[in-house]
């Protein structure tokens, strides 16, 4: 925020979230706006906001922006692409490991009292070596998971929305029905968009194995939470974890007594390093445009 201050003025807000009528209000004036996914720029949002020159989204997605608003209206919209790559990637084998191998559902049966020593076949997990990691959504974060994947021994598969990209190293391509029917672990990297809201359904919930696990680290609304709910609770997949939800901060209810799902509350780039430079790039953005320059990483 220095350096913004440095180079322009700063109206700055707490980070609450704000209602249409109020980031209108908060926007008249203003030429740039460095937004977080909380406050949508929905096309009423732009069209009133006459003097907007720049949206600097601190994130990779953008689906909390109205591109084709901001376009008509000439207005520069940035992502910040690389900087989280890592943290993303680091979080979604978090929640691999924790999920598979119960960690977090332990956790919880130690604080209650509930651990009675140790036993044969007390709490098995599933190991990962030799299984498929399938990947929906081979962007940045998607290989960066699957570089991981091929550390822990496993087998990588991915689907891509657009067939005509080049392929992966030592990856295998799949239809999404087939690698949902062959894989272990299903980890979601697709951003948020119509084609990919419910991508996993009740009907892609049951092509996977009953010994298969689902993570998201991507947009809560890829996966419909209630079908997922039902699908755990009759153990139709052995588990899931979760790192976004449908309605945040809500989670669907049904999920919350559920000993095989991982809840976290959205932590896929929370770290100092990663945020930091998140926020750094999206201010750098807004200078750059601000300033007649070109903005480093621009969407439109």
């Amino acid at each position: 925020m220095r350096r913004l201050d440095d180079a322009c003025d700063v109206d700055l807000h707490d980070g609450s979230e704000l209602s249409e009528e109020q980031l209108i209000a908060r926007l008249q004036g203003k030429q740039g706006i460095l937004s977080i996914f909380t406050s949508p720029m929905t096309r009423r949002v732009i069209e009133a906001s006459p003097a907007l020159k720049v949206i600097a989204n601190v994130a990779v997605g953008y689906n909390n922006i109205d591109i084709a608003a901001a376009r008509a209206r000439g207005i520069v919209v940035t992502n910040t692409p690389d900087v989280l790559t890592d943290a993303t990637a680091d979080i979604a084998w978090a929640l691999i490991l924790d999920i598979t191998r119960r960690v977090s559902e332990g956790d919880r049966l130690v604080r209650a009292g509930g651990w009675k020593g140790w036993g044969l076949e007390f709490m098995l997990g599933t190991s990962l070596a030799g299984k498929q990691l399938g990947i929906v959504g081979m962007g940045r974060i998607g290989r960066a998971v699957a570089a991981r994947g091929r550390v822990f021994g496993m087998r990588v598969a991915y689907w891509q929305r657009d067939p005509s990209r080049p392929g992966e190293p030592d990856a295998t391509p799949l239809s999404l029905e087939r690698l949902l029917e062959t894989s272990d672990v299903v980890s979601m990297h697709v951003p948020l968009n119509d084609q990919t809201r419910h991508l996993i359904d009740a009907a892609a919930l049951a092509r996977m194995k009953p010994t298969a696990y689902v993570v998201n680290t991507a947009r809560g609304p890829v996966v419909d939470e209630a079908a997922l709910a039902v699908a755990l609770k009759e153990r139709r997949i052995a588990g899931a974890a979760l790192d976004v939800f449908e309605r945040e901060p809500d989670v669907h209810p049904a999920l919350l007594p559920l000993e095989n799902v991982l809840l976290v509350p959205h932590l896929g780039s929370a770290t100092r390093e990663t945020r930091t430079a998140m926020a750094d790039l999206a201010a750098s953005n807004i200078i750059a445009v601000l300033t007649g320059g070109t903005a480093l990483t621009a969407i439109t």
